[in-house]
């Protein structure tokens, strides 16, 4: 999901101008120094409009521009920096945010509030934290600090702030698998929004997409679909990044739906713009999704291909979070090319990775490639050991729409061993999962 703009007060807005203007004042010393028009330094990245609201101040930079912007003309990004204003501190937060440095921004926005922020300030901060926090995957961090912004904002009436920290206090519930919650604080949302709230000009697509992908998560994937049509003409304004997240949760809908071809075709243009954002993580988490498209149509070549590309990003960086998805599907592409024991120790390690980092989906997930690898060998009873284990969780929350597939299948076996009684129970149980 996009960032959330934050904004100052106005004497930390005059001061960040202030700095904007000073950075960009660096930065068209240096292009004339360099002999480059504004449209050589923008290059194919950006434009001449953007490298002028820079040079004027208008806008302040990203660090993802002020590195490319310093690559272009051979100078570090701190020559732009330098002499940093008493602001900065702030400022460079921010911006890290924007760069996508979770972590960096997390330990920023802590000691910020650290030094005795008034209450916009504070609550600024502690959206900004909720944001990075949610980005790194934790769920509670992020609900803490949404709630408090939260309420901080609604407290000095500034409903339009409160509405963008629900935003994230609902991205934190959906982190913590409390999907049914997470959809109600979306759902009001959306409501303040069509009820004539202005918050962002994406905010309803961002809404939209958010709740695609709780549907999503609990197996409700023609709502899902339905979300993100819904949202589609909305995204053609978006950046690349942006776009190419929508396009993402798209080509996911699109596979669950089971449109296989059309989520190669949008997936791919959602890894084609990632790519040219220069963001190697999103795009393995990309990858990832177009191997289980690719295995769903047999082509086994091409989701090893790109499930190889996606585990080795997520292996060099360390997210054991995200490797573990990564580590299921290649069980599951082993499992589909006869390859058992491959997809028993493959599943084996996403299976730990995934309790370790507490990633309660890709548990219940490789609990039930499990099962099938075992049934394949004719190991049936071991194999209703590990559906049985992954119902567990999947009744503790982790999709309702997932718990009924994996009843289905449970009952296919148990049918198979001659258990018709504990088959009916089974399919009795999935009937009655709303």
């Amino acid at each position: 999901m996009p960032r959330t703009r934050i904004s100052a007060d106005p004497t930390e807005h005059d001061a960040a101008l202030e700095l904007a203007r000073r950075v960009g004042e660096r930065i068209r010393v240096a292009r004339r120094r360099a002999g480059l028009t504004q449209s050589q330094l923008a290059g194919e990245r950006y434009t001449k409009a953007y490298i002028s609201a820079l040079e004027t101040g208008i806008t302040r930079p990203s660090m993802v521009a002020l590195n490319y912007i310093a690559s272009q003309l051979g100078l570090p990004a701190s020559h732009f920096l330098g002499e940093a204003h008493p602001t900065w501190s702030r400022l460079e937060v921010d911006m890290r945010l924007a760069a996508g440095d979770w972590a960096g921004a997390a330990e920023g926005y802590r000691s910020l509030m650290e030094t005795g922020l008034g209450d916009v300030a504070r609550a600024e901060a502690l959206r900004g934290l909720a944001e990075a926090e949610a980005r790194q995957d934790r769920g509670r961090e992020a609900i803490a600090a949404a709630a408090e912004a939260t309420r901080i904002f609604a407290g000095l009436g500034r409903t339009v702030d409160a509405a963008l920290s629900r935003y994230w206090l609902a991205y934190g519930t959906y982190l913590t698998d409390n999907e049914s919650d997470a959809r109600s604080q979306l759902q009001g949302l959306l409501a303040q929004v069509r009820s004539g709230l202005q918050v962002e000009p994406d905010f309803e697509m961002r809404l939209l997409t958010a709740l695609a992908a709780v549907e999503s998560r609990v197996g409700e994937h023609d709502r899902s679909l339905a979300y993100l049509e819904e949202a589609r003409g909305m995204a053609d304004d978006l950046d690349d990044r942006r776009r190419a997240n929508f396009l993402f949760n798209l080509a996911i809908s699109y596979r669950e739906t089971g449109d296989v071809e059309a989520a190669i075709r949008v997936g791919q243009q959602g890894l084609a713009l990632y790519r040219a954002a220069g963001a190697p993580f999103e795009s393995a988490t990309i990858e990832n999704d177009l191997a289980m498209a690719y295995l769903a149509l047999g082509n086994l070549e091409r989701a090893t291909e790109l499930a190889a590309e996606a585990h080795e990003q997520f292996e060099t960086v360390g997210d054991d979070r995200f490797l573990a998805a990564v580590l299921d599907t290649e069980a599951q592409i082993a499992l589909a090319g006869g390859l058992h024991d491959r997809a028993m120790a493959l599943t084996a390690r996403s299976n730990q990775l995934a309790r370790d980092t507490g990633n309660r989906l890709v548990e219940t997930l490789s609990l039930i490639t499990a099962a099938r690898v075992l049934r394949a060998r004719g190991d049936r009873e071991e194999a209703e050991r590990r559906y049985a284990a992954a119902a567990e969780l999947a009744r503790a929350g982790s999709g309702q729409g997932r718990l009924r597939d994996l009843l289905g299948e449970w009952a296919d076996l148990r049918a198979e061993r001659g258990d018709y009684q504990g088959a009916y129970e089974l399919t009795s149980e999935a009937v009655k999962v709303n």
